[in-house]
Parts: C-alpha cells; structure tokens; sequence
C-alpha cells in the first residue's frame, strides 16, 4: 500500500509535528487568523484531521481587532515535555511566545511572552533528557531586525519560562557559500549529537539543510538533505523530523503552491553510513511511496463541509481577526458585537456588520475564512438575507491580495438582487464583475467552481438553476498565506443592528 503528496493539500503553512505514544500531533502557522495554532490528530502520517486550535484570541488584542493577515502566528514548533504539550511561536512584532496543555485539546495556558524583541521568529526548544538542561534556537526577520540568514542559541528555563542569557550567533548563513535566507530551525539530540534541521533559499526555490554539533552552541557543521532535483516539488523545505513506535523516521514539510499556499509533504527518511540524515528519495521529494510501518487507518481530511447546527461553526473555521469579547452585547452602536448568533435550528447567522470598510473584504475582521483546497472543487452555500436595510450585503468570498465574491444585497429599491464583486491587488475598493439580477425571494445557492491554477468561476441559482457570473477570477495569496474560502455579512456605517445574514449546507466536492 502506497500514499501520495502532498498529505495536506491546503495551506497548513510551516509544520511541525511530534509523536506521544501511538498518536502523532502537528502545528501550523495561522498569522492573524483566530482562533489560531491549528491542532491535527493522525496515528499513520497520512490520513489528519483537526481537532482544535491552541490559541483563541491574539495579544495584544485590541492590535489584531482589525486584520494583520502576514503577522501573528509564525512557523511554531511543537513538543512533549514533562506530561505537557509545548508550542513555541515567534511573532515578529512582539517576541517568542509559548503556550502549553496536559492534552492536545486543552486546557491550553495563556499566552507567554519568553523573550520581547523585534524580528525575533521560528523558535524551538529542547529539553535535554541526559543532563536536564533546556534550549532554545530562533531565527531572525530581516523586515523586523535588519539581520536574517542566521540561528541564535539560548539557554532555557527548564519549566519553559524564560531564556537564561542573551543567546549566542551558532548558525551565520553568511558563511556558508550559497546559503541564503535560513530560517524556520527545529533542534534535537540525535546520537549524541545536537541536531538542526533549517531550510533555506526562500519558500519558492529553497532547500531543506541539516546541522549538527556535539555542543549545542556549536560549531555546526552543515548539509543540504532535500531539495527539488528533477521533480516538480518546488522549494521542499521546512518541517519536522518525527519517528514512530517502529523506529522508522518520517519528515513533513511544506511546498510553496501559489494561491494554494503551502501544502504539506510526507518524506521518508533513514540515516546514512555517514551519519547524516537521508530524506525522500536520496535527497529528492517522493511523489508516491509506501505507507509507514502503522497500523491502518481509513482515509481522514481535515474537515470543510458544515450545517451550522445551532448557529455554531466547525473548528475549520477562523475569523480574518479577533471576534468581539464573549461579554460584548448588542448594544445600538456597536459596530462588531455579535457577529454569529446561536440558535435553536441550523444554518450560520452572521450579523451584518456595519463598516466603513464595507467596500474592501480585505479590511475586514468578521469574515469568517477556511483554507482553500489545493485540488479542483466546487464550493456551494444557501444565503438567505435577513435585513431590511439599503446596503446590506451578505456573500461567499475568495480572499488574498485580490478577491472575489458572489451574494446578495438589498438595493435602494427595496428590492434583493445577486451582486458579483472583485478588486485587484492593487485596487482601494471593489467593482462589479457582473450586472446584478433580482433574487426575489432574498434566497440564491452560491457556487464558485475552482479549477486548476486556482481559476474560480462564480455561479448563483435563485430557483432556475445555476447561471455563470461575470469573468473566470484567479485567485491570488497574501503574502505569506494562501487564499481562503469567506461568508460574511455586511451594512454601511451608521447605528443600529442592520439585520442579518443565515448561510446553510456550506459544501466542498472534488471537480
């Protein structure tokens, strides 16, 4: 029996995984998304699913109460220590953060602020079992700190509190011939050796390298272990090294896809005559390959289809910022109390927000995202629109650094009708990709057809059947972040609850 990469065919950006007994764990980067620090179960390598988020909220939280879509979460790592779950994270505004659990669902603590600083980002620990002592190794934003292509190495607390000494340069990038942008370290002890794994080269083009000394503050010396050869994996690189019960040692890492963002692959890996570490096949990403040596499980994916039951939505789901406070109410003026509101029956009502903004998706806190499949999809949902007033409008969206949505919105007539939107990159405020049609029941079923090359192509049905709107759209990424699946509801600025929004029978079928 064989499996196929990417694993994770979506954007669970800068993995990293560790094992406790027979389950294997991973974490992604979020940015500014919440909740945030994905959580993802399997017990074979291959088949994942989510199953809740470390994070729920940014700190500070009035600086992510409107989007920092390329901040927040960066590349976190992931451990077991002491009957407790780690995750270190670097945000590159504010310093290296850690959270810990005794179970992968919680009670996670608060965030932790280890160590202040700008450009501060990718950290890992380890604690080391033979002599008790803990480390830490980090690298460097370059848009932040002025430095990067470098690894800093700290002495840690032992309980994770606080790093011990103002760290010491272990890796300079600078003085290896090639070698540039090295970033997103992960430490371990490997016989008798300290070991980092650390790519560089960028996420489009770069390669994975591995690092090894027998002191933790070196010096190291250094090798390249996977890079794209003759496949076509781009950029394979940055991930984590896991082993399993068999002692068979497995690799997960990313591979940069555009607008899909960055999806993950399973490399398998063994340890050469050398000593140093062999991944994929030589030294080049496999495309297909036998499964681990684990018991088998059935196929598994995180999940994307929802119904809402009783207004809540699945943990698929994140805000593009931090929700209102839980004690926020519905208060005559306040713009963003109570964006979702439970209920007794099914479907997701979103209350429309009111916004100066309404003309820009991207500026946004309350739309409410999931990733983007990295394979051809249709993606269908029932809006209903709820609100009286002119200039409420309620949609599906495709986000990045442009996007495109397709919805409802009660004119100045009075009047429903399905409106088609989008903005470029470079655009302040959306236009019309189409000319609007009455929806005289204020009911339509929104489709938006994603083919390759992440080309959407947006259709509606009010009880006619599926009609095609406007132009093919290609959907873009932000930054560092693939685009993302939206529903939102939105008013004009101004005071007063503005009505609402209900989503049902959200789906995502393969193409």
């Amino acid at each position: 029996m064989t499996y196929r990469n990417p694993v994770l065919n979506a954007d669970w950006s800068d993995p990293d995984v560790v094992r406790v007994g027979d389950d294997f764990y991973l974490t992604a980067s979020s940015f500014g998304r919440a909740p945030g620090l994905p959580l993802l179960h399997s017990r074979d390598l291959v088949n994942w699913t989510l199953v809740g988020h470390a994070v729920e909220r940014l700190e500070p939280a009035e600086e992510f109460a409107a989007p920092r879509h390329d901040c927040g979460i960066w590349a976190p790592s992931i451990r077991h220590h002491d009957d407790r779950f780690w995750i270190f994270w670097g945000d590159p505004d504010q310093g290296i953060f850690q959270v810990n659990a005794p179970e992968i669902r919680g009670p996670w603590t608060q965030p932790h602020l280890v160590k202040a600083g700008k450009g501060l980002i990718d950290p890992c620990p380890l604690w080391d079992d033979e002599t008790g002592e803990a480390y830490l190794v980090h690298a460097w934003a370059k848009s932040r700190s002025g430095v990067k292509n470098r690894l800093t190495g700290h002495r840690m607390h032992p309980d994770g509190s606080e790093l011990l000494d103002e760290g010491k340069l272990i890796v300079d990038g600078d003085r290896i011939p090639g070698w540039f942008t090295l970033e997103g370290p992960k430490l371990y002890k490997h016989d008798d050796w300290f070991w980092i794994f650390a790519p560089a080269g960028g996420v489009e083009t770069g390669w994975q390298g591995a690092f090894r000394s027998r002191e933790f503050f070196g010096p190291y010396e250094e090798k390249i272990v996977l890079e794209q050869k003759d496949t076509d994996v781009n950029g394979p690189h940055q991930g984590g090294w896991v082993r399993t019960p068999s002692s068979e040692d497995w690799f997960l890492h990313f591979q940069q896809r555009g607008a899909y963002g960055r999806v993950v692959h399973l490399q398998p890996m063994r340890w050469g005559a050398d000593g140093w570490p062999v991944l994929g096949n030589e030294g080049a990403p496999v495309a297909v390959h036998p499964l681990p040596d684990l018991p088998p499980h059935p196929p598994a994916a995180p999940a994307t289809d929802d119904d809402f039951p009783g207004g809540r939505f699945g943990r698929q789901w994140s805000w593009t910022a931090n929700p209102p406070p839980l004690s926020a109410s519905l208060e005559r003026g306040d713009p963003h109390a109570g964006w979702a509101t439970q209920h007794s029956g099914d479907g997701l009502k979103l209350a429309c927000v009111r916004s100066a903004d309404a003309h820009d998706l991207r500026k946004l806190p309350n739309v409410l995202t999931q990733r983007l499949p990295g394979t051809p999809c249709a993606v269908e949902v029932d809006l209903r629109l709820d609100s009286e007033e002119s200039g409420t409008r309620a949609g599906l969206a495709v986000l990045g650094d442009a996007f495109g949505w397709i919805g409802l919105q009660r004119g100045a007539d009075g009047a429903v009708h399905v409106v088609h939107r989008f903005a470029e990159a470079v655009a302040e405020r959306e236009r019309d990709a189409a000319h609007a049609r009455l929806a005289p029941q204020g009911r339509v079923r929104l489709r938006i057809e994603i083919g390759a090359g992440a080309r959407c192509r947006f259709l509606y049905d009010i009880g006619e059947g599926p009609r095609v709107s406007g132009p093919v759209f290609a959907a873009t990424p932000w930054r560092w972040v693939g685009a993302l699946l939206g529903l939102f509801a939105l008013a004009p600025a101004g005071t007063g609850h503005a009505g609402a929004a209900t989503f049902s029978h959200f789906r995502i079928d393969p193409l």
